[in-house]
């Protein structure tokens, strides 16, 4: 039997693991900001499901907390999302005077700390770690509270970029942070690289020079993903993207699992829609992976929701997950034997 990191390295390897490896994520409001608690409760939330590798739950808002924003996060545990109440950016100068933040303090040292934590719970069972990054772009644009388009419209482009560079470094030295911590990889949330909000020609100027840096900060991860999140994601430019994992938000929008294959050429995370599971539709869960299994063999993916599973959390969904996994590779392995 393979080890966790085994069953990773295979898929990531476009081999086929002796199981097709999976997991799952979701946030810890009211824990997250803890990470002595944090650090416990995903490591419970690991052992509990046996899930092949840890992505960790960090908070949501954490990278753009020490550039000055306050955050509300009462919603999450209803199902909703973090709200920004707070932001230092009301005028296109306001986006000079951000200065590089320290990862040896405030929000990014907390996330460090609760990576660290974490690592050392598992330091003798062999299953990767992925620390969640998230892209500058995604970043700039929480910290302007969702206003960032608005200043591209208005001709700011200068005072934008000039922010995206001061972010870049931030986040670069974070990426090498929690890889030097011994993260096997980075998870690289890119959630404005879709054309439901901005075009191509324009996320090629503010987004992937960007993108790029940070991922070649991290190129010592061997476990590196890019979350293309959201709908209408640009495919087009992510898919050469240099990381081992493509994860984006399957069934839910495109493109299908086989044409990410075909596409990204990479080890697909993905195959289960989230929204199913926060709705228990057990047969939708079951279809799904069947639909996996059919697409791809059992070769080259890593089985998970598209996103973080929103509440409400139902804990025997969650194990179904497992047991519809085993169920169905159990049945079509010899198929593709």
């Amino acid at each position: 039997m393979m080890t966790k990191k085994e069953r990773i390295q295979a898929a990531i390897a476009g081999e086929k693991p002796d199981k097709l490896p999976y997991s799952f994520w979701t946030h810890l409001p009211g824990i997250d900001l803890n990470p002595e608690l944090l650090a416990e409760k995903t490591y419970e939330f690991y052992k509990k499901y046996d899930i092949d590798f840890i992505k960790t739950m960090n908070n949501g808002m954490y990278a753009i907390e020490d550039f000055g924003c306050e955050i509300d996060y009462s919603d999450i545990a209803k199902g909703g999302v973090a709200k920004v109440t707070k932001t230092p950016i009301h005028e296109a100068k306001d986006w000079y005077e951000l200065k590089p933040c320290s990862v040896k303090e405030g929000s990014l040292a907390r996330e460090l700390k609760g990576l660290k934590l974490v690592l050392d719970k598992v330091k003798n069972e062999d299953v990767p770690v992925i620390f969640t990054i998230f892209s500058p772009l995604t970043t700039a644009n929480k910290l302007s509270g969702n206003t960032l388009l608005q200043y591209l419209e208005n001709g700011d482009g200068d005072a934008v970029h000039h922010a995206l560079k001061v972010i870049t470094e931030t986040t670069c030295n974070m990426a090498r942070a929690a890889l030097e911590a011994g993260a096997d990889g980075i998870f690289f949330a890119a959630q404005s690289s879709t054309y439901n909000f901005m075009t191509a020609e324009q996320y090629k100027e503010f987004g992937v020079p960007y993108d790029l840096e940070v991922l070649n900060a991290a190129k010592d991860g061997w476990m590196n993903t890019l979350h293309a999140h959201g709908s209408n994601i640009m495919m087009e430019i992510l898919k050469d993207y240099p990381v081992q994992v493509f994860n984006w938000h399957a069934w839910e929008t495109y493109p299908s699992v086989d044409e990410a294959a075909l596409e990204s050429g990479k080890c697909l995370m993905g195959g289960l829609n989230r929204t199913d599971i926060t709705k228990d539709d057990r047969n939708a869960i079951h279809h799904q992976i069947y639909e996996c299994f059919k697409l791809m063999g059992g070769c080259g993916q890593i089985l998970t929701p598209g996103c973080v599973i929103r509440y409400p959390l139902n804990e025997e969904t969650l194990k179904f997950i497992r047991k519809a996994k085993d169920d169905v590779e159990a049945k079509i392995h010899p198929i593709y034997a």
